[in-house]
């Protein structure tokens, strides 16, 4: 850990010498370290039902995969774990290392929201700010507890608000020509 003004900035070196816990998730954004319990079975349920929609088009398109629980590290101090991506197969074979993780910004992340003032920061403030600043083209926040999605693009450089959409709205994206679904399809019943 190297050592900020503001206090400790942690590295992905850092990271690597903590304990492994398959009970524990560590993201550092920004130097910041994010420590969080595995995820509850309904928000992983809802990460499966998620992707599975992805997948198939991306099956039927041939245009790229959907991956859940990527690792990304985009730098020593950002390195975090979103619940899905979709990557393009060009983009993938740019930014995949060889143990498998991404180095750069896959078009599409989805964060699924877990309880907690610290879990909506991460993932609404510092998670947004950095996916923004790395070139995800696409971002959404699921809610599984108010069954709807916030709908971030890339306009002028930066990811904005451009639709919330609740579980009667089919969602889709310019990303994904021809993907629709409809968002309570999200959700387990």
């Amino acid at each position: 850990m190297s050592q900020t003004r503001e206090g400790v900035r942690w590295t992905v070196y850092d990271v690597e010498v903590l304990p492994e816990n398959e009970w524990r998730r560590y993201e550092i954004i920004d130097g910041e370290l994010f420590v969080t319990r595995s995820p509850h079975r309904r928000h992983q349920q809802v990460c499966v039902k998620i992707s599975r929609p992805l997948d198939a088009w991306s099956d039927l398109s041939g245009l790229g995969e959907t991956i859940i629980a990527p690792g990304i590290i985009f730098s020593e101090v950002d390195s975090v774990i979103p619940d899905v991506v979709w990557v393009s197969k060009e983009r993938l074979i740019q930014i995949e290392d060889e143990a498998g993780h991404l180095t750069g910004a896959p078009e599409l992340v989805v964060e699924v929201l877990s309880p907690g003032k610290e879990n909506d920061r991460r993932d609404k403030e510092a998670k947004l700010k950095l996916y923004s600043e790395r070139g995800v083209q696409e971002y959404w926040i699921v809610d599984r507890f108010t069954q709807q999605v916030e709908v971030y693009r890339r306009e002028k450089a930066r990811l904005v608000l451009v639709a919330t959409l609740f579980a009667g709205d089919r969602i889709s994206s310019p990303l994904l020509p021809g993907f629709s679904c409809l968002v309570s399809c999200f959700f387990p019943q």
